[in-house]
């Protein structure tokens, strides 16, 4: 059974074109009992760093000892790794049961004119279900996509909304301006919900602003100098960023830590931070799977920014593994790493996914930048060995470019007979 559900959730984007609007999706959730509105949710948007926030969050209610459900997106190689329990994966049982209830649910309600749920829409109100059925004390809710528009906005009464790191995404959706992508992302802010948010650029740090005035409600903007600074009274967070592998890793702590600062959240104090901050960890994020192995999900400009920066001071020889689905800017990525950063190496493969970009199409566009040593690949299982070989002791292999990359690799390491990484 457990199977039948993912090969039939894995399937609805091929059969399922329509999107419900947020009013439909409401009556979907009216329909399984408004599991929602038994929830105490706390949702988070943004560009980057949105499933880091959501790690953070729950590390440190989790040790604060409050139980803790959450939604996440996308998942690398299992289905069930979007909804967590006190940071743990749901269990095969609970998976079946929670989507057999939406699947009967979907029956009525298409029966009676409706639109079958997009794959999003049918495991977010699995997760919501589940979440109920836990009861859990807290739920935190990644945006899928953009914010105004995304399924998880059919909540009503967030505790708080978090909008992490804007940048240039899904602009055929969101927008091609920075304000319009921020005003999307701020379609999550709701009356009676205070907003904390990423305020280091200052073209969406406006936007969220004048939304959260709108609706009525406080706005409380972090900024990377409130990490910096030494001073305690400015300090806004308990966050030490040089503690985390990546700057990026420690402005998301700070909003998550922030947020919970804001509400007031009894029994959070400083060593449950520093306690709970310590043990986080985010698979594909700054993640190192193996020596000198490291994997992080940048698959935008924004992301590769972040990327360039925490790297940069790294003096060794640097080794590059590349992946990208076609709808990404992946020659923005491209010239960005290259006149940034110097590598001994570049290995780049084109992804199982249908968007995957061709090897070769990759190679070029690492070549037209100056890469002179670039090899290309059709899968994984020739990529990953041959990168894994171009490096000496002590080289760096960082594997960057799409989050479906990361999962291919961990499935790859998952299935092999022998690790990949031992001899390194």
């Amino acid at each position: 059974m457990e199977e039948e559900a993912k090969d039939y959730l894995l399937t609805i984007p091929f059969w399922t074109k329509k999107k419900n609007s947020l009013d439909q999706v409401r009556d979907f959730l009216k329909e399984l009992g408004d599991p929602e509105q038994n929830l105490s949710l706390i949702h988070v948007a943004g560009t980057n760093g949105k499933g880091s926030v959501c790690a953070d969050l729950t590390a440190i209610l989790k040790t604060a000892g409050y139980r803790v459900g959450t939604f996440v997106s996308p998942h690398l190689i299992d289905i069930r790794e979007r909804f967590l329990l006190d940071g743990k994966m749901i269990g095969c049982q609970a998976f079946e049961d929670c989507f057999q209830k939406v699947l009967d649910v979907t029956k009525k309600m298409t029966a009676k004119g409706y639109c079958h749920p997009s794959f999003f829409e049918f495991v977010f109100l699995m997760a919501m279900v589940w979440f109920d059925r836990e009861q859990v004390n807290y739920a935190i809710l990644e945006t899928g996509l953009g914010g105004r528009q995304d399924a998880t906005n059919a909540i009503r009464h967030p505790l708080a909304c978090i909008i992490t790191s804007i940048s240039f995404d899904h602009t055929q959706y969101l927008g091609s301006t920075i304000s319009e992508i921020a005003g999307e992302k701020a379609g999550i802010i709701k009356a009676g919900a205070p907003v904390i948010y990423d305020d280091n650029l200052p073209a969406a740090s406006k936007v969220i602003r004048k939304q959260a005035a709108y609706m009525g409600v406080p706005a409380y903007g972090v900024k990377e100098e409130y990490l910096l600074s030494k001073d305690r009274k400015e300090k806004a967070v308990w966050i030490d960023a040089a503690g985390f592998a990546a700057p990026y890793q420690a402005m998301n702590a700070a909003l998550a830590v922030k947020a919970l600062e804001v509400l007031k959240v009894d029994k959070v104090d400083e060593n449950i931070v520093k306690d709970a901050l310590s043990q986080v960890q985010w698979p594909g994020r700054m993640e190192e799977i193996g020596p000198g192995v490291w994997l992080d999900g940048a698959h935008n400009p924004g992301g590769i920014q972040a990327f360039i920066r925490a790297v940069k001071e790294y003096q060794g020889p640097l080794h590059l593994l590349f992946a990208a689905v076609s709808d990404k800017d992946y020659p923005q990525m491209i010239r960005m790493l290259c006149q940034s950063l110097t590598f001994s190496h570049v290995t780049v493969v084109r992804l199982g996914d249908q968007r995957g970009v061709a090897a070769e199409q990759l190679a070029q566009e690492f070549c037209r930048w100056g890469c002179s040593q670039v090899q290309a690949y059709e899968n994984i299982g020739e990529a990953l060995p041959a990168a894994l070989s171009y490096r000496r002791k002590g080289d760096r292999l960082y594997v960057v470019g799409s989050l479906y990359l990361i999962g291919e690799i961990k499935k790859a390491e998952q299935t092999a007979k022998v690790s990949y990484f031992r001899d390194y």
